[in-house]
């Protein structure tokens, strides 16, 4: 199995934005190093909990500060930005960093619906057209020509690069015919909702896979929550922050990320403490053999190739231990 990194570029309680990002230079370098294949950023906007609002621009400047793991977006949102300029992002980025970048995108907004009207400039969005859309931005990082009249007589600049891989994201099943009908890549959300991973949305992926200019076979990544330390004691207690930040989240609270030590006397109702037990089926915690063996149990179920670990620690030593410990354990 591979193991690979997303990054949210979490602000924790006490630290800065400017921080985060350096700390994302931090976790690049380092799991470069452990073995990891692929780092991702994520893309969130209007936030005081994550700094990755431009995971373009980060993906940039990780390339430049590492050698050779593979870097991108999970994702970019493509509701908000054109074809033709998604396209000359990553053929620049690809330019750049031949071989060692992925254009991963999503239909989600990434945002509340304030976000989404500001990044419209107050237009109306267009939610039903994402797919006709991606395709158009397919065509132009092939340097083909798209059917679309708009964009038939400006092709994207850089021409004649490496291609990006290129990864649709889901969380929910929907867009898995898409991704194998189009051929690219499928990055499940595993850590977005309860049950939504099933086995039939991964085979009707592959039964619907066309070969392509991006990927010539299907491949799967899953992304999970993850807190790893060394006994199952500790990171139970460095997985309470996250948990009290998904609770918040689910009540349309968000706000920097908690210290342990502020989690452990935080008050938590009968149903807030059984919500978190639950949530255990999206949050794997425990030592770094106990997650490993239960990513295992997932790739025999499930098919995927690669495991892509989202760890948000308030610790930054802690986050890095986190990946360090499941490196050992599975690299």
């Amino acid at each position: 199995m591979r193991l690979s990194v997303l990054d949210q570029a979490p602000i924790t309680s006490g630290n800065t934005a400017q921080g985060a990002l350096e700390k994302a230079v931090e976790l690049a370098q380092l799991t470069e190093e452990l073995g990891y294949y692929r780092m991702w950023i994520a893309e969130h906007h209007g936030s005081s909990s994550f700094a990755s609002a431009a995971p373009e621009v980060v993906v940039a400047y990780l390339a430049a500060k590492t050698d050779h793991i593979r870097l991108g977006t999970g994702g970019t949102m493509m509701m908000h930005y054109s074809p033709l300029k998604m396209a000359e992002v990553f053929k620049t980025l690809s330019a750049l960093a031949p071989g060692r970048i992925d254009y991963g995108v999503g239909r989600a907004p990434g945002g509340d619906q304030n976000a989404i009207y500001a990044l419209a400039q107050g237009n109306d969005p267009d939610f039903d057209r994402l797919y006709e859309k991606l395709d158009v931005a397919l065509d132009l990082i092939k340097d083909e020509i798209p059917k679309e009249t708009l964009y038939k007589k400006t092709p994207a600049s850089p021409q004649n690069v490496t291609l990006p891989e290129a990864w649709l994201l889901g969380s929910s099943g929907n867009s898995a015919i898409q991704a194998g009908q189009k051929g690219l890549g499928y990055s499940f959300a595993q850590f977005f909702m309860l049950g939504a991973m099933r086995k039939e949305i991964f085979d009707l992926y592959r039964q619907r896979f066309v070969p392509s200019e991006f990927m010539e076979k299907p491949e799967i990544s899953v992304a999970y929550l993850v807190t790893v330390a060394e006994t199952t004691e500790e990171a139970e207690f460095q997985a309470k922050p996250q948990d009290i930040a998904r609770i918040r989240l689910g009540q349309g609270r968000m706000s920097p990320l908690m210290t342990p030590e502020e989690a452990r006397d935080y008050p938590l109702t009968e149903d807030e403490k059984e919500t978190i037990q639950t949530n255990r089926e999206i949050h794997l915690v425990g030592t770094a053999k106990e997650v490993a063996e239960k990513l295992y149990q997932d790739q025999e179920r499930y098919g995927f190739q690669e495991a892509m670990i989202c760890s948000i620690a308030h610790s930054q030593e802690q986050r890095l231990n986190a990946y360090k410990l499941l490196a050992e354990e599975m690299l």
